[in-house]
């Protein structure tokens, strides 16, 4: 039987430190107990290397300097550069990045021809003035060309900066224009539902939009002709001036990767900003390295002989963590397109075509498949898969089941959560470690989760405030443009227990239950608490109960405070094609909910809506919606972040009509 890498970490460092570490909770017991030499065996299991002079010294101090949160000290002596890691692996006679289209294009790259290009694109990037803390963005879709100009400009010690082209420009220059870049790359287009998008002339217009540009360059996705087809008006070509991406990763160059101290920011990624400026998260070299070799080397068990899919867009961290698969050798694929076009068989073709051993996707792409009675398993031949990752929202336990029985029985189910705050995860799934339908197998190595009570109690079995109370590698090196990081810690640190006892933890805003075999439940954002007659609900329970439903699409449940204590708890739905909010649909909506959770948990009305408002990166809008409802005027949300900014209007007119008597 072979063992995992996790389990070979386990005994190795067990046998060298005469420790026992039999068993997950032992290893992760010791882990959050003894960081520095948790962190510092991880380096050495990936034979790290200090660059630029640097070397790692033996003391604990050398490793973790200041646990102090927020602001906690890591690798204060070393410098590095995360693409070094990477470079490791470019004598593989394989390839490293695959790309797909949605009509069926493909390309790769091999591992032979990634330094090569990277090298190619970061000369021409430093033809442009680029150098160490520069930004360098992108406005692109999910293609290969994307990685390789993040390598090239993390190889300049510059940031990088992304967004999906789904954001209109005024959108993405919501983001980018904050981080006055020298270089944007862009597109001139994608496909998606089986239509062209032309691009060029939205991404002029995000040019104009960032004044501090010194250069630009394009990616050739589409073929011209097809662009300039009748119902697919060309709206011309931005830039005269830009350099062709082809052409910069052709191009013959050596390529020598820039030292920057261990906390020098890698990447800047962006809240959804619905409720005001996006914020810009910035992340280190470092930091990034160790979390994802910890969660894609141990956690996912990845190495030189996987493919790694996750299905993701610039926009979201999921991106950023795809990418980590470089870092183990694993081969990447990148997909570009709507994940359930022609239908929602789509990614499981991806799946078998590819042999992917690791594929990651959201629950509304598996809910998908089991509305459409799909049978992976046995349609498609999928014995390289190994694992299956969600993420984006709470993976409810009936597909945990329909994996079970559709996919292939006993198949590891990963449900993961964490964020762009951190890009990795805080919890999941983790080899040896029994499944269980709705739950999240383990907190992470090094990760010290915990729920807690108002009064900063540590519960078990009880819904409680999710804290992470020991710092991790990749929290923020702080917010683009907050120099005394007065935002940083108003996000995380400033909250009920900030003059208690235990001040520096880490507040994340998710309603936790931690059971006691470790593996945690997840009810929803505790900033979206439903609280009725004081009795504090998840939303997340809900859209389990209403989502596995045939006749429903999607669940929005919002609590909504009124005049006099008043308290309004509508359920908004969405329907599959030919169902209708029928009496008996709403009473079998009420039953299932009464039966499965409570009487509490039923709503006050059942409504059919248009549709369901979500951050770009497919989040619920819980949160500003329910202030809407609630006919506040203060609330700031920014259409731009909003993939259906209109059902905005329809939520208010929904509020307007609702009466309080």
């Amino acid at each position: 039987m072979t063992t995992s890498a996790i389990e070979d970490f386990a005994a190795r460092v067990g046998a060298e430190r005469g420790l026992d570490l039999t068993g997950y909770e032992a290893l992760w017991q010791w882990s959050i107990e003894h960081p520095e030499q948790f962190w510092r065996e991880l380096w050495n299991r990936y034979a790290l290397t200090p660059s630029g002079g640097t070397e790692l010294g033996e003391s604990d101090e050398d490793v973790l300097a200041d646990p102090t949160m927020p602001g906690a000290r890591w690798f204060p002596g070393v410098s590095l550069n995360y693409v070094d890691q990477i470079l490791r692996h470019t004598g593989l006679p394989r390839a490293a990045i695959v790309g797909l289209t949605e009509d069926g294009g493909r390309t790769e790259i091999a591992w032979s021809e990634l330094a090569p290009q990277v090298a190619g694109v970061a000369a021409t990037l430093r033809e442009f003035g680029v150098g160490r803390g520069d930004r360098v963005v992108a406005y692109l879709p999910h293609v290969p060309e994307a990685v390789i100009a993040f390598l090239a400009a993390a190889s300049l010690g510059a940031v990088f900066s992304g967004c999906g082209q789904d954001y209109a420009p005024a959108g993405a220059a919501g983001r980018l224009a904050q981080l006055g870049p020298k270089v944007l790359v862009w597109a001139d287009g994608y496909r998606y539902g089986g239509k062209w998008i032309d691009k060029r002339g939205d991404s002029a217009e995000l040019a104009a939009l960032l004044p501090t540009l010194a250069g630009q360059l394009v990616v050739r996705v589409g073929d011209q002709q097809a662009q300039r087809s009748a119902d697919q008006p060309s709206g011309g070509e931005p830039f005269t001036t830009a350099t062709e991406f082809t052409a910069a990763a052709s191009r013959p160059a050596d390529l020598i990767t820039e030292p920057v101290p261990f906390d020098h920011p890698l990447w800047v990624l962006f809240s959804s900003g619905t409720t005001g400026k996006p914020k810009g998260i910035m992340h280190g070299h470092g930091g990034v390295l160790l979390e994802h070799l910890k969660a894609v080397g141990l956690h996912a068990d990845l190495d030189s002989d996987d493919v790694f899919f996750w299905q993701t867009a610039l926009s979201w961290m999921m991106w950023n963590y795809q990418i980590a698969g470089l870092l183990v050798g694993a081969r990447i694929v990148c997909y570009s397109g709507h994940p359930l076009y022609p239908d929602a068989d789509r990614l499981w073709q991806v799946v078998e075509s590819e042999k992917v051993s690791y594929f990651g996707t959201s629950p509304g792409q598996l809910q998908a498949s089991r509305k459409a009675n799909l049978n992976p398993g046995s349609d498609h031949e999928l014995a390289a898969l190994r694992t299956i990752g969600s993420t984006g929202s709470t993976l409810a336990a009936d597909l945990f089941v329909w994996i079970d029985e559709h996919v292939r029985q006993g198949i590891p189910v990963s449900s993961i959560s964490g964020g762009t705050d951190v890009v990795t995860a805080f919890a999941g799934g983790s080899p040896g470690i029994a499944v269980v339908a709705g739950e999240l197998s383990v907190r992470y190595l090094g990760v010290e989760l915990e729920s807690w009570s108002p009064d900063c109690t540590p519960l078990v079995g009880e819904v409680g405030e999710m804290v992470i109370t020991t710092a991790m590698p990749s929290m923020p090196v702080g917010f683009w443009d907050d120099p005394d990081g007065e935002r940083y810690r108003a996000a995380y640190f400033d909250h009920q227990w900030s003059a208690g006892p235990r001040p520096h933890v880490w507040r994340h805003g998710d309603w936790v239950t931690l059971t006691e075999r470790g593996s945690i439940v997840i009810h929803g954002r505790s900033d979206a608490t439903l609280n009725r007659n004081g009795i504090r609900m998840g939303s997340a329970d809900i859209y389990e109960v209403v989502e596995a439903i045939d006749q429903v699409s999607e669940g929005f449940v919002l609590g909504v405070d009124g005049p006099g204590g008043a308290y309004w708890m509508p359920l908004f739905v969405t329907l599959t094609p030919g169902s209708n909010l029928d009496d008996a649909l709403i009473a079998e909506i009420r039953s299932e909910i009464r039966a499965r959770l409570s009487p509490r948990h039923v709503p006050d009305e059942v409504i059919v809506a248009p549709g369901i408002p979500h951050t770009r990166t497919g989040k619920k809008l819980e949160v500003p919606v329910t202030a809407i409802l609630a006919g506040r005027s203060d609330v700031a949300v920014d259409p731009r972040s909003v993939d259906d900014p209109d059902l905005l209007g329809w939520f208010r007119e929904r509020g307007a009509e609702h009466s309080w008597a």
